[in-house]
C-alpha cells in the first residue's frame, strides 16, 4: 500500500506521527489525572457530556500502560461537532481524529486522549466491558500487559499500528468478557 492509499489518512487529522511506545508500570497519579480532565471536560460541556468515563490500560489498577489517560467521552451525536468541539478545544483539547462515530481530542502535550463516542455505541460499550473485565481477572490483564510490553519493544511507524497489533489479544480477552455465562457462574 503506498502512503496515498492509506486509509488513516482519511481520519488523521495531522498525518501520522512516529512515537515511542513505552510501557511504565501503573501510576495511582493517572486516576488523580482522569477526575482533572473529567472536571474541565464537564465545566466545558455541562449535560452535553453524557457520560465521562475513564479507560484504557490507565484505569486499570496494576497494568502497566502507556502514560497517556484515555477517557471516554459520551455526547449525543459524535458527528455534530459544533455542538462540543469548539467548548472541547476552547478548554485546552485539539481534533486528532474523525472517524463515524468516532472522534478523538487530546491534549497539546499528548498525555490525554479523550475518546468521542454515542450512547449506546459499540465503542463506548468496547472499552467499558474491556477494562471491567481487566479489573477483575488477574490473568488476562497479566497476559494484556505482557502483549503491550513485547509490541512496545518493536519500532512502529505509528502509535496507531500498535494499537492495531494488539487486536488479536483483545478479541480473544472481549470473547470472554462478553461469553454468555451459565447461572451461578459469576464473571
Amino acid at each position: 500500500m503506498s502512503a496515498a492509499d492509506d486509509p488513516l489518512d482519511d481520519v488523521l487529522i495531522g498525518g501520522r506521527e512516529k512515537r515511542d511506545i513505552v510501557i511504565v508500570e501503573h501510576d495511582p497519579a493517572w486516576a488523580v489525572r482522569f477526575e482533572r480532565e473529567r472536571a474541565r471536560i464537564v465545566a466545558a460541556l455541562g449535560d452535553r457530556a453524557l457520560a465521562v468515563e475513564h479507560i484504557g490500560s490507565t484505569s486499570v489498577p496494576g497494568l502497566a500502560a502507556k502514560p497517556i489517560v484515555d477517557i471516554d467521552l459520551t455526547v449525543a451525536d459524535p458527528a455534530d461537532e459544533d455542538a462540543y468541539v469548539p467548548d472541547l478545544e476552547a478548554a485546552g483539547y485539539v481534533l486528532r481524529v474523525r472517524e463515524p462515530g468516532h472522534r478523538m481530542l487530546r491534549t497539546p502535550e499528548r498525555d490525554v486522549h479523550l475518546h468521542v463516542c454515542a450512547p449506546g455505541s459499540e465503542w463506548e460499550r468496547h472499552h467499558l466491558v474491556f477494562r471491567d473485565w481487566l479489573r477483575t481477572h488477574p490473568d488476562d490483564r497479566r497476559r494484556y500487559q505482557d502483549v503491550k510490553r513485547e509490541l512496545a519493544a518493536r519500532e512502529w511507524d505509528d502509535m496507531n499500528d500498535y494499537a492495531d497489533a494488539k487486536d488479536d489479544v483483545v478479541a480473544d480477552i472481549m470473547g470472554r468478557a462478553t461469553a454468555p455465562r451459565a447461572p451461578g457462574m459469576g464473571g
